[in-house]
């Protein structure tokens, strides 16, 4: 189902625009200077949309500052404390997370709708496996996908209920199954703009398995228009993992997209060696082209005579190798065939200069 499209900052999220990355600083918020500095960082990686923890008034006074010195949307993240939503907002929050149930009576909601409206800031409902209402957790007894959709469905009809309508809405789960469930059922009967990650993922090694079958499945089925990888440390891993979901979902292209096989007893070269170094070192040529706005190349390292030839047909260029050597393929053709100590470079300087081969 196609979602609404909603504003934040200067980004657009919904209505089939491209799917975005979110992370969130870990930093305290009063500490400018830093929240600054890992904002800039994270830019840099990728990150489209950057939230920030909101616990008191010395935070939301801090982003009016943060928020002259970024260039992504800024958003507030806020539990309880209704003041603290409005503070953000007039300091430049462009979207504020928050469960208008948890923030006092409707007076309180009304208040912080008011501003939203005035200031055209969307609001995401934040639903969360670990913190469902105590009378849902009855009701459904535990946590369930259908209750984390009531709850959801429960939060945006306070919004709704003062005709605010520019809702986004997450119902994390730690669990890849349940997110799963609660995402695609709430997706089936709402067209809000939906905020897809696993809370709690874990740490890297763990949290973008977990992460990338959370997210991933929901990617394919069409459903998600932001996504968040939540690992433990450093946020720079974040962006890393959700850019290769997007890119493996077919929805964010590489500068260059580099595929290898598994290896076998066929396999008559030290591949793993090989295409680890050709990945490594094209990093640096990925970025150049990206830069420079050039198209986006399939690169195809092969290890035998089996796949190997199709696969390096299919790419833009690539390598099927035999026993001590390697077939160098440019759109399909083979243009030479060169020792096994010469494919890194080889392949390295026809991805560098590849328009000037072909």
């Amino acid at each position: 189902m196609k979602t609404r499209k909603i504003k934040i900052g200067n980004r657009v999220i919904g209505g089939g625009a491209p799917v975005l990355i979110q992370s969130m600083c870990n930093t305290k918020t009063d500490d400018i200077e830093g929240t600054i500095r890992q904002t800039l960082e994270l830019e840099r990686a990728g990150c489209d949309i950057i939230r920030v923890a909101v616990p008191d008034m010395s935070a939301a006074e801090a982003l009016k500052e943060i928020k002259k010195n970024i260039h992504i949307p800024l958003v507030a993240d806020i539990h309880f404390d209704y003041r603290l939503a409005i503070i953000a907002m007039e300091n430049g929050a462009d979207k504020i997370r928050l469960n208008p149930g948890n923030i006092g009576g409707k007076e309180n909601i009304k208040k912080v709708v008011d501003v939203a409206k005035e200031r055209k800031i969307p609001i995401r409902i934040g639903v969360n496996s670990g913190s469902l209402e105590r009378d849902i957790l009855r009701k459904y007894g535990g946590v369930t996908a259908r209750g984390m959709v009531e709850s959801a469905q429960k939060n945006i009809d306070l919004l709704q209920e003062f005709n605010f309508d520019d809702i986004v809405v997450s119902l994390k789960a730690s669990n890849p199954k349940l997110n799963f469930e609660s995402y695609r059922m709430m997706s089936a009967g709402s067209q809000f703009p939906l905020h897809v990650g696993v809370t709690e993922a874990g740490t890297v090694e763990n949290g973008k398995i977990k992460s990338a079958v959370g997210i991933g499945a929901l990617l394919l089925l069409g459903i998600g228009d932001t996504i968040r990888v939540s690992l433990t440390g450093d946020p720079l891993n974040e962006i890393k993992v959700a850019k290769s979901i997007l890119e493996a979902a077919g929805l964010h292209l590489s500068p260059i997209e580099m595929i290898s096989c598994p290896t076998c007893g066929r396999t008559g070269v030290d591949l793993s060696k090989i295409a680890e170094e050709i990945e490594k070192a094209m990093k640096e040529i990925a970025e150049k082209r990206s830069q420079k706005g050039m198209r986006p190349l399939k690169v195809a390292v092969m290890g035998c005579e089996v796949n190997g030839p199709g696969e390096a047909k299919d790419a833009d260029l690539g390598v099927a190798c035999g026993k001590g050597k390697g077939a160098i393929f440019i759109n399909g053709k083979i243009v030479k065939t060169v020792d096994e100590r010469q494919i890194k470079s080889t392949i390295l300087d026809m991805v560098e200069h590849y328009e000037e081969y072909i």
